[in-house]
């Protein structure tokens, strides 16, 4: 059955079993095993399941992924501070549609309860202020950390607040505010499965 559906579609495309083997480069001797594939039919055709021409339909719901390069600049503690290194190391892929602008890799574990592990790629969209709760690379006296931003103006006082309780939050107030600055906001990560 299998051997009479092959030769039905070599000869539907006018092929003799040498033409068949020339275009797919390849000797006559192979060419049995290659068959299926330089015909593009499938198993189920094959087997009288299939489409007709045995091709398989195109799934439309499949949706093309388009992919961006952003810099990784450096480390950013998840737990103490670090420098804050704005070499760029290597690059990251990401969803085109993704509103980054670059990309930290996270160092330590403070931010565990959000999901952001040690050696995870964080990216990050470049903004001076997030809103209270969004999780942000700040700056503090040219050392780098991620943390939720909890900002009370009325009070002159910002909170820097760890997503492990191992570690307490990181209060800056009035003058100590100067010596900080947000770089951007947290809007997702990428994380290595073991």
């Amino acid at each position: 059955m299998i051997a009479n559906k092959l030769k039905e579609l070599r000869k539907a495309r006018g092929l003799t079993l040498e033409e068949l083997a020339e275009k797919v480069g390849t000797s006559k001797q192979t060419i049995h095993r290659i068959l299926a594939a330089a015909l593009a039919t499938t198993p189920a055709h094959l087997m009288g399941w299939g489409a007709e021409g045995g091709r398989v339909p195109f799934n439309e719901s499949l949706v093309p992924l388009s992919l961006k390069r952003l810099p990784i600049l450096g480390e950013i503690a998840c737990g103490e501070p670090i420098y804050a290194d704005e070499e760029h190391e290597s690059y990251a892929a990401a969803d085109s549609k993704l509103d980054a602008d670059f990309c930290l890799r996270a160092h330590g574990d403070s931010m565990t309860g959000a999901r952001i592990f040690d050696g995870d790629i964080v990216f990050i969209r470049a903004q001076s202020s997030v809103d209270n709760g969004e999780i942000a690379a700040v700056i503090i006296n040219d050392e780098a950390t991620l943390k939720r931003v909890y900002y009370y103006p009325d009070e002159q006082k910002l909170v820097l607040s760890p997503e492990n309780p191992r570690y307490a939050p990181l209060l800056y107030v009035k003058d100590e505010l100067e010596n900080i600055k947000i770089i951007g906001k947290a809007v997702a990560f990428q994380s290595n499965v073991i």
